[in-house]
């Protein structure tokens, strides 16, 4: 018997225990238990201003009860705001749901989720009131200081939003330093997209920072070239050149050696697709023509995407054409078809390749001979469906006269030689 009793006391005290977990009730434990009945009964039918009196009660009585008190605290406040229409009112109120989450950190820490979770709230109370900037900076420095990656998606623009209503009110704040913050930002929002969750938002979300960037501070090439490029030479950091890359594409400064040299940075770091593509697109119009093919060529290891392969072989066949590469253009061109049938331009790329190895192609023995090159480009040009070109090429094809002079006749096969080295069928010109 006496064990059963010792056997009930102790799963007694242990289901008090279980039941305290969490909890510090004060000495007048019935009086509090009812107020914080009262108060969450309120909350949870949205009843703010009945709330506020025991939930007072408990602040003054057990601030240290359960961190539940300044969760639902500072639910009471968000939402008396919400429906107050007195400026002064509001604004007391306002103070008061931002006073929770300060005394949350004090009670019960978890300082930088605490933080990330006030300084939204703080945004949308303060950020027309110029004289709470400064409040408002040194509060979201702090919360992505301490949050960096975990900052909240919310919280990433409207930090950039409080960078700019401070910097243009006059706050103490250099160019260099919005920038720096604007990187930081953008770091966490690639990171964010890199995990491949909410990537539209993100993208949105970015394009916004972006905007404020500019609102901000004026972001031409002459700024980045002047403040950041050689920051970045310094380093090597590939966090600096992503950051002058990003500005450069805002300022339209792509044409400098620099936006080159900072996307190759940023491409040793991290290789990717598209990156790979702009950098031999650039090598390429500059004229160089090693380090273009060179980059193609990564670019075309960095994807299974038939679509894009055929993109880069394409942009491969135009720089070899360019540079007056007949064969090699051609070779890249019948690749790009290879990969997409439909990409019908590559047709038309021989077609010119065809049209304009006349000169290089005509030996002077054979009227007929030497413009068989025109006929191989009218095929190509038909198979792209340009009838413009077509027609062009039509009108140099030999004559019913210089056909008949060699004996040839119309619808024979022949072959055209030079590089080109094809098989057609005779035609004359209408």
């Amino acid at each position: 018997m006496k064990k059963l009793v010792l056997l009930g006391l102790f799963i007694a005290v242990n289901t008090i225990s279980i039941a305290q977990q969490g909890w510090k009730w004060p000495e007048d434990v019935e009086t509090a238990k009812e107020k914080n009945a009262l108060y969450v009964d309120a909350v949870k039918s949205k009843q703010f201003a009945t709330a506020v009196a025991p939930h007072q009660w408990l602040l003054d009585n057990c601030p240290d009860l359960n961190k539940s008190l300044y969760i639902n605290g500072a639910k009471i406040y968000e939402g008396l705001v919400d429906a107050e229409k007195d400026a002064a009112k509001k604004l007391e109120y306002q103070e008061m749901a931002l006073k929770m989450y300060d005394e949350r950190i004090k009670y019960f820490g978890d300082e930088a989720n605490v933080l990330n979770r006030k300084a939204f709230s703080a945004y949308k109370y303060y950020k027309g009131t110029k004289s709470k900037y400064q409040e408002l900076m040194t509060l979201f420095d702090k919360t992505f200081e301490m949050n960096k990656a975990k900052t909240l998606d919310n919280n990433l623009m409207a930090y950039m939003d409080v960078v700019r209503r401070y910097k243009l009110s006059g706050g103490a704040i250099t160019d260099e330093e919005v920038i720096d913050r604007y990187g930081m930002i953008s770091d966490v929002i690639d990171g964010k997209i890199a995990k491949g969750r909410n990537v539209p938002r993100l993208e949105k979300i970015q394009a916004n920072v972006d905007k404020l960037l500019t609102a901000t501070v004026t972001v031409d090439c002459a700024f980045v070239e002047d403040k950041l490029a050689p920051k970045m030479r310094e380093s090597q950091d590939p966090k600096m050149a992503k950051k002058v890359f990003q500005l450069m594409l805002t300022a339209k400064c792509s044409d400098s050696p620099t936006f080159v040299e900072a996307a190759e940075l940023v491409y040793n770091s991290e290789p990717a697709f598209g990156l790979a593509k702009v950098i031999a697109m650039k090598h390429a119009s500059s004229g160089d023509m090693g380090k273009a093919g060179e980059y193609y060529a990564q670019a075309l290891n960095l994807t299974e995407d038939n679509l894009k392969k055929s993109e880069i072989y394409m942009s491969m066949a135009q720089m070899y054409a360019s540079n007056d590469n007949k064969s090699a253009a051609r070779t890249n061109a019948r690749k790009a078809l290879a990969n997409d049938p439909s990409a019908k331009k590559a047709y038309s790329i021989i077609g010119n390749l065809y049209m304009h190895s006349y000169k290089e192609c005509r030996a002077g023995v054979s009227k007929v001979d030497d413009r068989l090159v025109f006929i191989a480009a009218y095929n190509q040009f038909k198979r792209a469906g340009d009838s413009k070109a077509m027609t062009a090429a039509k009108e140099q094809f030999p004559s019913i006269e210089e056909i008949f002079e060699l004996g040839l006749t119309e619808g024979q096969s022949m072959t055209v030689g030079c590089w080109i080295n094809e098989t057609v069928v005779l035609e004359r010109r209408p």
